[in-house]
């Protein structure tokens, strides 16, 4: 049996990866940092609650011991993320940008994920085939940022895309440093959840798919890579 957590998993992406990966036959964790959203999501999913909030040591600390008291862990999904919108419901601009909007975002995107990485590595390690998926997006790649035919060029945020590129480096610097586990970014697309006000122009199905492909990876699979639904993505 594979024991999964996803963290953000009470709704959106973290949600849908978690209804397939039970469905699958994974032991899912759903990661939330509301008591009662996760109870709820749990619940509904056939999946076990596990509170945590990725942006306080002692809330990561005390869910790895549950973690680890209930058996260990194979592999870890950093889904949790925020995109930071401001007024409106729109992208914060350049001109608007902050040293505060971008301390925000990367206290749960970057931040977030290393504290979340480093307290449940000691499981991951213990594990037969340990997979760590991170949750990236296509506003991480450079490439693609810096060519005006990509869809992406538009975007006129600096915090969400700077936190995700950070979120690439992590990865491979980690997938270097730990190569039995099976690390990799993945991009799920302009998917509709509240993370963007529902303004993604495709589903939390399609938007699960690289996820759950990644996250089900055996040993012979790639590490430090960047991929979305149709394959690797440039840097």
């Amino acid at each position: 049996m594979t024991t999964t957590l996803i963290t953000g998993a009470n709704k959106g992406l973290g949600f849908e990866t978690a209804r397939r990966l039970v469905a699958a036959g994974h032991t899912v964790y759903v990661g939330s940092r509301d008591a009662e959203r996760g109870r709820r999501a749990a619940g509904e999913l056939g999946a076990r609650p596990l509170l945590i909030d990725i942006t306080d040591d002692a809330s990561v600390a005390a869910a790895a011991k549950t973690v680890e008291a209930e058996g260990g862990l194979d592999v870890l999904i950093n889904n949790a993320g925020i995109e930071g919108r401001g007024e409106g419901n729109g992208v914060i601009g350049a001109a608007d940008t902050t040293a505060d909007t971008l301390r925000e975002l990367f206290e749960t995107n970057v931040f977030g994920l290393v504290r979340v990485t480093h307290a449940f590595l000691p499981l991951l390690r213990r594990s037969a085939a340990p997979v760590m998926v991170n949750v990236s997006s296509g506003l991480a790649s450079l490439t693609g940022m810096s060519d005006a035919a990509s869809p992406g060029h538009f975007y006129p945020g600096i915090a969400y895309p700077a936190s995700k590129t950070s979120v690439n480096m992590i990865t491979v610097q980690y997938a270097k440093a730990f190569p039995d586990i099976r690390i990799n970014a993945v991009e799920p697309g302009f998917t509709a959840t509240d993370l963007n006000g529902n303004t993604g122009v495709q589903t939390v199905q399609q938007g699960a798919e690289i996820i759950v492909r990644m996250a089900r990876l055996g040993q012979d699979g790639p590490t430090g890579g960047y991929f979305d639904a149709q394959g690797p993505l440039p840097w």
